[in-house]
């Protein structure tokens, strides 16, 4: 079994940082790509950031320049910097990561449970 586990959410003002943790556990032979994404509500939910184990990222528009994705491989963690947060960032972030449990089976998407993230004065 793999289990994403998130930390890190909760309440700030405009303006404010936060920073959220995912860590992976479980029977892992390889963590592909990791990502965040966020669904606010009576919305679809969307890509954030991503990144590859190789140290790629991929940004949507409306965070490039204020959020940062990054990962470290030795623990299986990625992480999301948040800063300048906006009203419209407040959503149910979750974590998303491309695992590959053992060598002889196919890698296949996990996910985390989420964790608030809400911006307000």
């Amino acid at each position: 079994q793999v289990q994403l586990v998130e930390s890190g959410g909760g309440l700030v003002q405009p303006g404010g940082s936060l920073r959220l943790s995912c860590a992976a556990s479980g029977t892992i032979f390889r963590v592909n790509a990791m990502g965040w994404y966020r669904q606010a509500p009576e919305k679809q939910r969307e890509l954030v950031a991503t990144i590859t184990n190789g140290g790629n990222t991929n940004y949507a528009e409306s965070v490039k320049g204020r959020f940062t994705i990054s990962r470290d491989n030795a623990k299986n963690t990625v992480y999301l910097q948040m800063n300048s947060l906006k009203p419209e960032d407040t959503a149910v972030y979750y974590c998303n990561a491309n695992i590959k449990r053992l060598s002889y089976l196919s890698a296949r998407d996990y996910w985390g449970q989420g964790t608030q993230v809400t911006v307000s004065s």
